[in-house]
């Protein structure tokens, strides 16, 4: 008995085979039915050779490597509901990166097609230049792959969204920095991808990560409160459903909780708490229609939704007239529910709802019935490409940060002469406008009449605008012109124009200089450039080149140059304290503002508090070199920090508190409230007499009997500020106190 109960114990390896063939199992299991014999074949075929690539790999929690690609090609299958080829190749995602096998091997076992996908999906290599951000540079090699394969960005994000499940494993620091590059890019593009459900899950994971003790506030809150919201749903959903059933459709009705992150972003745009954000779920309607009938039912249904609750006519958002460029359909309203709380109501289509879902892949799928030219999603994707081929010389985190903004921007719709209609971000003007159709057109535009009346290039756009562009022969594109215009397509144009100008002074400047320099006995090297640089606060190479050429940089300034040039290590070694001198007298015990400490030797460096967030000791912090004003100490939750860690990250230092008892910090502290007698004199003595801390300033104003203030204190730490703010809260007609992190 006991050699047959023996014979049964499997080996770990065994175990971890029949764990590696359970999940494969599980990742087809939504998708089989709808394969063919070769789809199966072809990702049985990446399957095993994936499982033979990674077999001595592990992972940082210490499964084995392969469970990697297989929930990647799981959320790529389920989720984004792709099909064989994107499967398979996110089965093979990592081989030719983290395996001995090459992009050739993958091209001769598999087609040229999967293995563009994986060349595509093989990570860029560190770059060594200091000039641009390691991240950006990658952010935009990334987005090139979108003139190739867009299925490659949405592998991507499929890879980043696992990567962001299983973050746990990570260091502190490791998690804060790829958590920031989510929320930074890649929540953004799933957004512009029509992917809402994975942005809202990748915004959420972020938001644990950066500010996890808020995170898990609202979680709490939504988990305390979810037995009485589903009860509302239940009850106002049954109201609705007994109307639709009188007309004989066929429909579910759907509730759900907002993300996170979007109750924390109302949160704080609002400056209220949790019970004071009232729309903190919505409901969704999803009818079954053929597509000649589809807007038809969706106004139907409208209608009797309206017909039982009240509906906010400024809460309409009517998609389905005009999708958005995301290929986005919806009618969204909100009604006034029971008890007088306002409801969101989502109305779509079963074909709407998948492309809602799943974005780009349903698009593609449901494409076929539309002509091309009318899909959003195509005609952004084209922009993305010319973005892209007209930004040289631009600087990769410039670029991104003109490419972010217009993932997430609202549009308007706007009429050219003939009638035409065009999509653009809410605020574009009549420059933008000029460029959106066409370059040469922006590139001579003198203004614009809108509406039969004539306006200037800056004049800002606004729906249903008839929009005729004015132009000359003798304009050209000029600098100021990026000081108002706000798309990418435009803003690329422009300094695509800027730029041509721009290096033919460069070059004659570079000339100018090897000339001065071998004057000055001093070679011209990449060395020298790096100095040159550091001197002159430029940007890069061709910054300094182009000073030169326009003379901003004269023999003067290279003379001085001359006399005192440095490199890095002077420019580290200026934030190194002096060392004491030798013949001090006396060894009294002094603290001289050393309570931070930096990188993974503690080492004592200069510094200075970022003012955009204050920290004070107790605050989690990170250090960041600047070009030229040396370390800036930020909170690790400051308002930039998450675009530094996603952006600039090779500057980022870890900075760590030791000793905070000597020094004074300053702090501000917000209190609001319903004013009365007495009010100033309660403040004073609660934090001068009771708790005996410095007040350096109050600043208090009234208006109607309500009160907003601010009060500047030095506390020694975190926690004398929650001292003081505990006991402010308790004071008669103080109803708000917070933390200001900015002057």
């Amino acid at each position: 008995m006991t050699e047959k109960t023996e014979k049964k114990v499997l080996d770990p390896a065994e175990l971890e085979n029949q764990e590696i063939s359970r999940r494969y199992k599980d990742m087809l299991k939504h998708t089989y039915q709808t394969l063919t014999k070769e789809d199966k074949k072809l990702i049985r075929r990446a399957f095993d050779l994936a499982v033979e690539a990674h077999k001595d790999q592990r992972r940082k929690t210490g499964e084995p490597y392969i469970f990697h690609p297989i929930a990647v090609a799981k959320i790529v299958a389920n989720e984004i509901g792709l099909g064989a080829t994107s499967i398979a190749a996110a089965l093979l995602h990592d081989v030719v990166e983290d395996t001995n096998y090459t992009l050739d091997d993958i091209k001769e076992l598999f087609g040229e097609k999967i293995a563009k996908i994986i060349d595509g999906l093989t990570k860029i290599s560190i770059l060594n230049r200091q000039d641009v951000s390691i991240q950006s540079e990658n952010y935009k090699k990334l987005l090139l792959t979108l003139s190739e394969d867009v299925r490659v960005i949405l592998i991507k994000i499929a890879d980043r969204l696992h990567n962001m499940r299983t973050l746990e494993s990570m260091s502190e620091d490791k998690q804060l920095k790829i958590a920031s590059e989510t929320i930074f890019i890649y929540a953004p593009l799933a957004h512009r991808m029509g992917l809402y459900n994975i942005k809202s899950e990748l915004e959420d994971l972020s938001l644990k990560y950066t500010k996890p003790e808020e995170y898990f506030n609202i979680e709490r809150r939504l988990h305390e409160t979810k037995e009485e919201r589903d009860t509302y749903i239940k009850n106002f959903s049954q109201t609705i459903k007994e109307k639709l059933d009188e007309e004989g459709l066929e429909f579910e009705i759907k509730g759900r909780s907002k993300s996170i992150f979007s109750i924390h972003k109302k949160m704080a745009s609002q400056r209220v708490n949790f019970d004071e954000v009232y729309d903190k779920f919505a409901v969704r309607i999803i009818y079954r229609s053929d597509t000649k009938n589809e807007k038809f039912i969706a106004w139907k249904i409208y209608s009797i939704v309206t017909d039982i609750f009240k509906p906010n006519p400024n809460r309409l958002r009517d998609w389905i007239s005009q999708p958005k460029s995301t290929g986005y359909e919806s009618l969204h309203i909100t009604v006034m529910g029971p008890m007088a709380r306002w409801v969101e109501v989502q109305i779509r289509s079963e074909r709407m709802d998948e492309i809602a879902e799943r974005g780009v892949a349903a698009h593609y799928k449901y494409k076929e019935n539309y002509k091309i030219e009318d899909s959003k999603v195509d005609q952004w994707i084209s922009q993305v490409r010319e973005m892209l081929e007209n930004n040289e010389g631009q600087d990769a985190s410039e670029f991104i940060d003109n490419f972010k903004f217009n993932l997430y921007t609202k549009e308007i719709f706007v009429f050219s002469p003939k009638g035409e209609l065009f999509s653009l971000p809410k605020g574009a003007t009549s420059l933008d406008f000029a460029y959106a159709i066409h370059s040469k057109l922006g590139d001579t535009c003198l203004g614009a009449k809108v509406n039969g009346k004539l306006y200037p290039l800056s004049h800002e756009l606004k729906s249903g605008d008839q929009v005729e562009i004015l132009t000359s022969p003798n304009q050209k594109p000029k600098a100021d012109w990026l000081e108002f215009v706000i798309t990418s397509r435009a803003r690329a144009k422009i300094k695509a124009s800027l730029n041509a100008e721009k290096r033919a002074i460069s070059e004659d400047g570079k000339e100018i200089l090897i000339r001065k320099l071998r004057h000055l006995k001093i070679d011209f090297n990449e060395s020298v450039l790096n100095d040159l640089q550091n001197f002159f606060k430029s940007k890069n190479s061709q910054d300094v080149f182009y000073r030169i050429g326009t003379g901003e940089i004269d023999n003067r300034g290279l003379r001085k140059f001359a006399e005192s040039k440095t490199g890095f290590t002077g420019f580290i070694n200026r934030f190194r304290p002096k060392p004491k001198s030798n013949n001090v007298k006396e060894e009294e015990p002094k603290q001289k503002y050393d309570s931070l400490v930096f990188g993974a030797d503690e080492e004592k460096l200069d510094y200075e508090l970022a003012s955009c967030c204050n920290p004070i000791p107790g605050d989690k912090v990170f250090g960041f070199v600047t070009v030229s004003k040396g370390i800036r100490v930020h909170k690790k939750d400051c308002p930039n920090a998450v675009a530094l860690q996603a952006n600039q990250a090779y500057r980022i230092i870890r900075a760590k508190w030791i000793d905070s008892a000597s020094q004074l910090y300053r702090a501000i502290i917000n209190i609001q409230g319903l004013d009365r007698i007495g009010l100033i004199n309660d403040i004073t003595k609660i934090i001068s007499s009771n708790l005996h801390v410095h007040i350096r300033s109050i600043n208090i104003t009234e208006e109607d009997g309500v009160f907003e203030g601010k009060i500047s204190v030095s506390v020694k730490n975190k926690s004398q500020l929650d001292k003081i703010m505990d006991q402010l809260k308790h004071i008669d007609g103080i109803q708000k106190v917070s933390r200001t992190f900015a002057n």
